[in-house]
């Protein structure tokens, strides 16, 4: 039975994504599609560090985490410790995003205050001119 493989279109169809996007991944050695002349060929393995680059982008992990985790991957191990890293990384990313929330919810109370304020000094200002 031979080996199922994927040529660039193959996953930039399937993913949705450019095949440029493939090629800036590949030259960050995030992937590692092997040649045949100049077609890529490319392996399961780099079907789902595709897919997981994709997913860690998706909720806000850099190249570099997205990275960690594809070195990480070995299907034989059971990827056990790939897995518990991941469970890190999305702790640490819900914790980065519920401040972010608090820094929103508080910028916003203030954006509430300046509006209030120059509301005030408008309807100030207007009955001034109106006396």
């Amino acid at each position: 039975m031979a080996k199922q493989t994927y040529s660039i279109s193959d996953l930039a169809n399937e993913l949705d994504i450019t095949t440029r996007a493939i090629r800036f991944y590949e030259e960050q050695g995030m992937l590692t599609p092997t040649r045949r002349g100049q077609e890529r060929i490319y392996s399961p393995k780099d079907r789902v560090a595709l897919k997981l680059i994709l997913r860690g982008k998706r909720i806000g992990f850099s190249l570099a985490e997205c990275k960690t985790l594809i070195e990480l991957y070995d299907p034989k191990a059971g990827n056990q410790k790939q897995l518990n890293i991941m469970l890190g990384m999305i702790a640490e990313r819900r914790q980065q995003l519920e401040q972010q929330l608090l820094d929103i919810q508080q910028m916003q109370l203030e954006l509430d205050t300046a509006e209030e304020r120059c509301l005030s000094a408008l309807k100030t200002t207007i009955s001034k001119e109106a006396s």
